[in-house]
């Protein structure tokens, strides 16, 4: 595991079961060139002391959940949404363009980012065609987080889908 373990510090650790650990016991096997960063370990700690603070899995799928609300609105409003799809905080937005053929819209997608970059809010975006906005907010975002994003994306999509028309 690594990335959000550390909340951008590089770290990354290894699991494994009892049985293939003490197989590696005694071997001196190095396996990473900034193993034991304290830098990097007490980012590590604060992030999990943030995350039991203020990201309960009760937390985190009452958020997304309202996330995945707010992204289906947005595709009964918006055409150019072909899909909504994902879990939790994790949802990804298909652009097409039109809903019958399901063709991929990656200017769209191109569009939309960029209008939602110069609001302040950044998303990602991905897929084979790259035609899918990766909306993924840290696990401790709040409704409140959720619905100003929600804002910014109901905007940016109002000045694609009048550009596109």
């Amino acid at each position: 595991m690594a990335k959000g373990i550390a909340n951008g510090f590089p770290l990354a650790n290894t699991i494994t079961t009892s049985e293939i650990a003490e197989q590696m016991k005694g071997k001196g096997l190095t396996i990473s060139t900034f193993g034991g960063n304290p830098v990097s370990t007490a980012a590590a700690l604060a992030t999990i002391e943030v995350m039991e603070e203020e990201a309960s899995p009760q937390h985190v799928a009452e958020v997304g959940a309202h996330l995945r609300a707010g992204l289906e609105a947005l595709w009964e409003k918006y055409p150019v949404i072909g899909e909504v799809r994902g879990k939790g905080l994790m949802q990804g937005v298909e652009l097409v363009k039109d809903r019958k053929s399901k063709e991929p819209a990656p200017d769209a997608v191109n569009m939309l980012f960029e209008e939602t970059r110069q609001r302040g809010l950044l998303i990602g975006k991905g897929g084979m065609y790259g035609n899918v906005l990766r909306i993924s907010p840290p696990l401790t975002a709040t409704k409140e987080h959720v619905d100003e994003a929600l804002e910014i994306l109901d905007h940016a999509f109002a000045q694609v889908q009048e550009t596109l028309a």
